[in-house]
């Protein structure tokens, strides 16, 4: 490469700047299946709204087409209030199960502690009581012979 296109590359580089920079997201993302059912319901409650605007406007233009919309748009009503009761009950039985994020008060951290500081000592002394026993350490033998 000649030393002029060089120099063009490399300010072409200096000059290059991103069109947005990434950012950490604010709050936590759903998990998956609440996720999943507040799409659902989305939809549903987007069908439902448009459902209805079809209703009016076919009453408002006396088609016989009013009638049957607004059948439907009442039950699509009942569906979308369903759709949202299930996003909140599904959010409620994920926290159940899974816990809720928080933030722990410094006693509860202060006692996982303690017990991540127990389980790794209770793991420490398996390790050397296994290590004995591959080497053929006996009870009461301090070195070997």
């Amino acid at each position: 490469m000649r030393p002029a296109r060089r120099g063009r590359a490399a300010a072409r580089e200096e000059a290059y700047r991103p069109l947005w920079v990434e950012e950490p997201a604010r709050r936590r993302r759903l998990p998956d299946p609440v996720r999943t059912s507040a799409v659902r319901a989305g939809l549903i409650i987007a069908v439902t709204l448009l459902q209805a605007m079809v209703a009016f406007l076919c009453t408002m233009a006396g088609s016989w087409l009013a009638f049957p919309m607004v059948l439907s748009s009442v039950a699509s009503t009942v569906v979308a209030t369903w759709g949202a009761v299930d996003v909140w009950v599904t959010r409620q039985v994920w926290n159940q199960r899974h816990g809720v994020v928080s933030t722990p008060s410094s006693t509860a951290r202060a006692l996982r502690a303690e017990r991540r500081k127990a389980r790794r000592h209770a793991r420490v002394t398996e390790r050397a009581q296994e290590r004995i026993r591959r080497q053929g350490g006996s009870a009461g033998q301090l070195s070997h012979p």
